[in-house]
């Protein structure tokens, strides 16, 4: 308990921290876009209007158990510790689950709340559930749970609106656009999660646990982190398209890809740059968000990953994206500017 405390004292707190301190751009970037799918609005408004979420934490009051301090104590410790670090108030209630699936999410619209499987709590140590509770409250801090709540509600509502083909592939599309945003808020979370732990190791851990590594032992990090750069270096284009059938309906990124490029941020300036202090924050945030400059950044980080990728469809959509980017400019140069945009 007394080494606990000691390091919870040497973690760096982040007063004020903004979401974009810590958000992929290819998050921010997919966001934007959802937002923009034609007839999203709509949908998404009726979605969340006809229900509240007070049915879900309702679910979840009385079929789970609440954290608390006579309630799972250490549990709560790194919730308040969490929150703490990446200064969310009021501290989002978790809920613990009867389910062997190692899984966590965060749900709810106007009072966000954050759900963790027992099987979970089974596989990770204290730090790894740091990670992993951090993970979640970066979903908290990035308004991610609105999204992740309606996603969930029209996952069940397709079902429903089967006999009715029309109403069933407007929804499935909707679905698809939520599906490509919700794998890069995973991106963003980790982050946040490595943000709360202030440990690489203890995030690759994690990663290593979800793909499969029950004794740390017997797993080698380096060599698992072999296996994201061999995913990456496939040479024939075949092996490119069967990675984007089998990815595209996830709701998280593959493991390797996740571990992978969460230690690249935790090489990176950036990250050594918000543990000395100088990250954005909430303060200085615009009032709304800015479409041209996240869909920017957004495009920088795709054309960064794709350069230096060694899949064959990468390259292709790479060399085909600077065609599409310099036409685009070109467009945007000339009309852009108008009056009436």
């Amino acid at each position: 308990m007394t080494e606990e405390i000691e390091r919870s004292t040497a973690r760096v707190r982040f007063a004020g921290i903004s979401p974009r301190a810590y958000e992929h751009p290819a998050d921010r970037g997919a966001l934007a876009l959802l937002r923009a799918v034609p007839g999203i609005g709509p949908v998404l408004q009726a979605v969340a209007g006809a229900f509240t979420e007070r049915g879900e934490r309702l679910v979840y009051l009385a079929s789970s158990i609440r954290v608390g301090p006579k309630q799972y104590p250490n549990l709560d410790r790194i919730r308040l510790d969490t929150a703490a670090t990446l200064d969310i108030d009021p501290v989002p209630e978790v809920f613990v689950q009867r389910n062997p699936v190692p899984n966590a999410s965060t749900l709810g619209i106007d009072k966000p709340f954050i759900v963790i499987t027992t099987g979970l709590i089974e596989l990770l140590d204290t730090e790894g559930l740091r990670f992993a509770i951090g993970h979640e409250m970066g979903h908290v801090l990035s308004g991610h749970a609105l999204y992740q709540t309606i996603l969930q509600r029209l996952m069940q509502l397709q079902y429903s609106l089967g006999w009715m083909p029309a109403g069933y592939w407007a929804i499935r599309a909707v679905i698809a656009a939520l599906f490509e945003w919700y794998r890069k808020t995973e991106l963003s979370c980790d982050r946040a999660g490595l943000l709360c732990v202030q440990d690489p190791a203890a995030a690759l851990r994690v990663h290593v646990a979800m793909a499969g590594g029950m004794d740390g032992s017997q797993i080698d990090t380096a060599e698992f982190l072999k296996q994201a750069k061999e995913y990456e270096q496939v040479e024939d284009i075949r092996d490119s398209v069967l990675k984007l059938v089998k990815t595209w309906p996830l709701t998280h990124p593959l493991a390797v890809v996740r571990a992978a490029e969460l230690q690249k941020w935790a090489a990176s300036e950036e990250y050594r740059a918000i543990l000395t202090g100088e990250y954005a924050r909430r303060e200085d945030d615009r009032p709304t968000s800015s479409f041209t400059d996240d869909i920017k950044s957004a495009a920088k980080s795709y054309k960064d990953t794709m350069s230096t990728s060694e899949d064959p469809l990468m390259k292709v959509f790479n060399e085909f994206g600077e065609v599409l980017a310099g036409t685009a400019g070109k467009v945007w140069s000339k009309f852009g500017n108008s009056p009436n945009n």
